[in-house]
């Protein structure tokens, strides 16, 4: 392995042992200590890669915010390869955001902790701004796109509707997290019913 890579593992090693860590303890279960022995890796390592906890942090929670992003941008990218809507593109992608199996509610809780932390750590606020402008500049590309086929009516303003869907999966990511009995197709039926105030058309292409 190059040396490189080989540093770039051991940092990826030890982030994967924070979010292991506060998904069992919550935030404040993350020390150095902890992390290198949920690592398997000594403190004086740790300390090599990450200056400070709040550096760890940071590189911790950059990987869970790129990782969801690029899983929900990959699942659109699946669609609109198969030939699909924007409407199924959107509602897939989104849905990746919601806890709604177990992997998805370990990362959920990750994501949220380190988002209540970003609250009061600016550093941590900045890794979520990036993240979620990425995501609202995504729909609102993808609402545009929808205009252009019919989907979208020609009036709809792109950024007002992703920020509207956007915190609509947020809001619908927290019920369902909280309550794991809420049923996976009552939260599914109301991103399909946000979708459709979006997207109410039919593609020209794929129609």
């Amino acid at each position: 392995m190059a040396t490189e890579e080989y540093h770039l593992a051991r940092r990826r090693q030890v982030a994967d042992a924070v979010e292991r860590l506060i998904a069992e303890r919550g935030f404040e279960g993350v020390t150095m200590a902890r992390a290198a022995a949920e690592a398997g890796v000594s403190v004086g390592l740790v300390q090599h890669y990450f200056s400070s906890k709040d550096d760890l942090l940071r590189y911790a929670y950059t990987r869970v915010t790129e990782r969801m992003l690029a899983r929900a941008l990959h699942r659109a990218e699946e669609l609109a390869a198969h030939r699909g809507s924007i409407r199924l593109a959107l509602r897939e992608s989104l849905a990746e955001r919601l806890p709604l199996d177990e992997a998805r509610r370990a990362e959920w809780r990750v994501a949220f902790a380190f988002a209540a932390r970003a609250v009061d750590l600016p550093d941590l606020a900045a890794v979520r701004n990036r993240t979620e402008a990425a995501i609202r500049d995504q729909l609102a590309q993808a609402i545009t796109n929808g205009k252009e086929c019919g989907e979208v009516p020609a009036e709809t303003d792109a950024r007002s509707a992703a920020v509207g869907l956007l915190a609509l999966v947020e809001g619908l990511g927290l019920h369902t997290y909280l309550d794991p009995a809420l049923p996976a197709p009552v939260v599914l039926a109301e991103l399909e019913r946000a979708l459709a105030g979006v997207l109410p058309g039919e593609c020209r292409h794929y129609g």
